[in-house]
């Protein structure tokens, strides 16, 4: 069955990517839009929806937010809830779709995922795959550009 959607934790792949937003609190916007941003271009290349899910009620109307769409879903928890529920209930809901792939350390979170059919990764995991992803893009890109580089001067 294909891989229907990746769920992430968001401030839970945030405090372990210390290399991403250096410097920034891992609750800031600043933090929270550079892995959107990262999450945005990993899911270009691969193809598979993204839905990152922070715990709170996010920015307010108005304020500069990063859009969402269906390929990049940005969610924020309302009161009372939290990341690990919203993941849970629509980790369920996709159960038809296809596989779902969980993003987290928190291991109980992992744990019941895998019970309710779907897959899960640790955040370390999942960041290198990220990084290996985006850096064979860098690479294909980079050797491209130097063949259409010789190309255009042969002519």
């Amino acid at each position: 069955m294909a891989l229907a959607r990746i769920l992430v934790d968001g401030y839970s792949l945030l405090h372990c990517w210390e290399a991403l937003a250096p410097g920034r609190p891992r609750h800031s916007a600043a933090a929270r839009e550079e892995l959107v941003h990262v999450l945005t271009q990993y899911q270009d290349v691969c193809g598979t929806p993204v839905t990152v899910v922070f715990d709170g009620s996010g920015p307010k109307r108005g304020a500069d937010e990063t859009p969402t769409r269906p390929e990049m879903e940005i969610l924020f928890t309302r009161g009372g809830q939290t990341a690990d529920q919203v993941i849970e209930r629509v980790a369920v809901r996709l159960q038809p779709y296809g596989e779902v792939l969980v993003v987290t350390n928190d291991h109980a979170e992992r744990d019941t995922v895998v019970n309710l059919g779907g897959l899960a990764a640790s955040c370390e995991s999942f960041i290198r795959q990220v990084e290996s992803t985006l850096g064979d893009l860098q690479s294909e890109l980079k050797h491209y550009n130097e063949k259409e580089r010789t190309r255009f001067r042969h002519r």
